[in-house]
């Protein structure tokens, strides 16, 4: 018996089944390309999703805590985030973070791609907004967002596939006080459908979107894409965690060795890898993949793989109302948006900004948890009547902040931590900049502000929350320059010409957006380009 099987060669791999993955295999599906996607994880188990039992918020850590520390599931691999103030959130299945995403659909503004020109600091992008705006359009249509045009932040655009959802009396009450403010706010565009839609059916308003949507009626892509996927004939391979990257003696990538939930290894070809495993699990197969050729790392000429981690520092302000708001429900998602203060004043003695969504607070167990409470006492004799203070009476505002790139803040290989496979873990060696913790201290004020305007007698600030890191980008940078970059405009490795990446790692900067809508347009106007130019690409012989 061979000790790695040979699997049958495809014209292209993906690594990793979330949106990268998802909305890449589509459009190469579409050009009649042979594709095989390996996932770590398996087919999300929505029997354990119980926003429809009264157990519900019991048990939504045990099932789908975002931290694979916690989780700890066959498919996970442990991440050492000793040295890091910020621990990474994510997950490994089938639809990847968008089956635990609060399904915020954020399109980066014009000027998160010019940061260099207009701030000068960290870099451009090399496209812009308008190059990336059809995109925009097309993975929405996708994923069922729903929303209302003409945002006045934005450039105008065309409607959203369907339409907002209702903004409640906690959204109408925050959007009166910014009216009377002059400061923007708008109903928020969210990956939920508010009718059915496809494959999605209307929200229920449960507020239970992170913790298992019982409805299907979130955009994760274990819904919009992949049940159509596999009926194109894209082969999915589950339980599949991959050990390396294999590489000929010209230099090209030839596949992938993974191993199975059984621990036997195979070996997927390919004229054309693309990795799609995020901001960590991309640059740990990279790191992996070097070998005695490249002891850096594969495509790491640049020595950025794994560099400029940036994961978004986020913070809450939430208050306290006399009027039944009516936020244990609705969805979470947002309600409304605020990009008042989103661009860049240097007068504030920072640079760059954040966007605040309007969020729900939850229900009777989630008004006694520290999140995002603080230490704010509950339990003793007072705790119904705190609890009634809280409960559908409270609202929040979550703060998305921009992170700058840092080549300090990094992603590395654990010299001790390994998965249970064997194979390194990742290590991650982040710390918050002067720039970001002056940024997200403005935004909690000017937050307070808006709650206090719309009437809240009480307001609280959560204090920094560390368990917040869904938005793993920048350790893959892109650029024009193979000496200062690791992929192109296109997601094409300078150092490796059949290497493609097209998740958030490549990101130069991080915006302060949500960036599922941005990886989902990156990974699609990526993918189309490789179709274009599939006569000319470099593959092994």
């Amino acid at each position: 018996m061979p000790s790695t099987y040979l699997d049958p060669p495809r014209d292209v791999l993906i690594i990793g089944a979330g949106p990268t993955g998802a909305v890449a295999a589509k459009r190469f599906a579409e050009a009649g390309m042979r594709i095989v996607v390996l996932e770590q994880g398996d087919w999300p188990d929505y029997s354990k999703a119980r926003a429809d039992h009264p157990d519900f918020e019991l048990t939504t850590g045990r099932n789908w805590s975002g931290n694979p520390n916690r989780r700890q599931a066959p498919s996970d691999y442990p991440i050492d985030d000793a040295q890091s103030d910020i621990s990474a959130v994510l997950y490994n299945a089938v639809g990847g973070g968008t089956v635990i995403y609060a399904a915020h659909w954020q399109r980066n503004m014009p000027s998160d791609f010019r940061v260099r020109t207009l701030d000068g600091i960290a870099d451009d992008w090399p496209l812009t907004y308008e190059e990336l705006e059809p995109y925009y359009e097309r993975v929405e249509i996708d994923f069922g967002v729903s929303g209302l045009a003409g945002d006045t932040a934005f450039p105008p655009g065309k409607d959203l596939p369907l339409p907002p959802a209702p903004l409640g009396p906690m959204g109408r009450i925050v959007a009166r006080a910014h009216n009377r403010m002059g400061w923007h706010w708008w109903p928020a565009p969210n990956a939920i459908a508010t009718r059915a839609y496809r494959n999605l059916n209307a929200c229920t308003q449960r507020a239970a979107c992170m913790w298992g949507c019982v409805e299907r009626a979130k955009g994760s892509v274990d819904h919009t894409h992949w049940p159509e996927l596999v009926k194109m004939g894209v082969r999915l391979i589950t339980g599949a965690r991959v050990r390396r990257l294999s590489v000929n003696g010209q230099g090209l990538v030839t596949g992938a060795v993974y191993v199975d939930r059984d621990g036997i290894e195979h070996s997927q070809n390919a004229a054309v890898t693309v990795l799609g495993a995020n901001g960590i699990g991309t640059p740990r197969i990279l790191l992996l993949s070097g070998g005695a050729k490249f002891p850096d790392g594969l495509a790491n000429s640049s020595g950025l793989v794994g560099r400029r981690l940036m994961m978004h520092p986020f913070g809450t302000v939430v208050g306290l109302f006399d009027e039944n708001l009516g936020s244990s429900h609705g969805v979470w998602g947002q309600h409304i948006h605020s990009l008042q203060f989103y661009e860049s004043d240097p007068a504030r003695g920072f640079l760059r900004g954040a966007k605040w969504g309007l969020q729900p607070t939850g229900g009777p167990l989630s008004m006694t948890r520290s999140y995002p409470w603080g230490d704010n006492p509950i339990w003793g004799p007072s705790f119904h009547t705190q609890l009634r203070k809280r409960l559908d009476h409270s609202a929040m505002w979550g703060i998305i902040c921009e992170d700058l790139p840092e080549a300090n803040n990094r992603v590395i290989l654990d010299s001790n931590l390994t998965d249970s496979d064997g194979i390194p873990a990742p290590k991650l060696l982040y710390r918050m900049s002067e720039n970001s913790r002056k940024l997200l201290q403005f935004h909690l004020e000017r937050a307070r502000e808006s709650l206090e305007a719309a009437g809240a007698k009480e307001t609280v600030i959560a204090p920094l929350i560390r368990e917040t890191g869904w938005h793993l980008l920048g350790t893959a940078k892109m650029g024009t320059d193979p000496k200062t970059s690791v992929v192109d405009a296109w997601g094409r490795c300078h150092d490796v010409p059949n290497l493609y990446i097209f998740d958030g790692s490549i990101w130069p900067t991080s915006s302060g957006m949500n960036p599922t809508a941005t990886i989902a347009a990156m990974a699609l106007r990526c993918a189309e380009h490789l179709v274009e130019e599939r006569k000319n690409q470099k593959v092994p012989g």
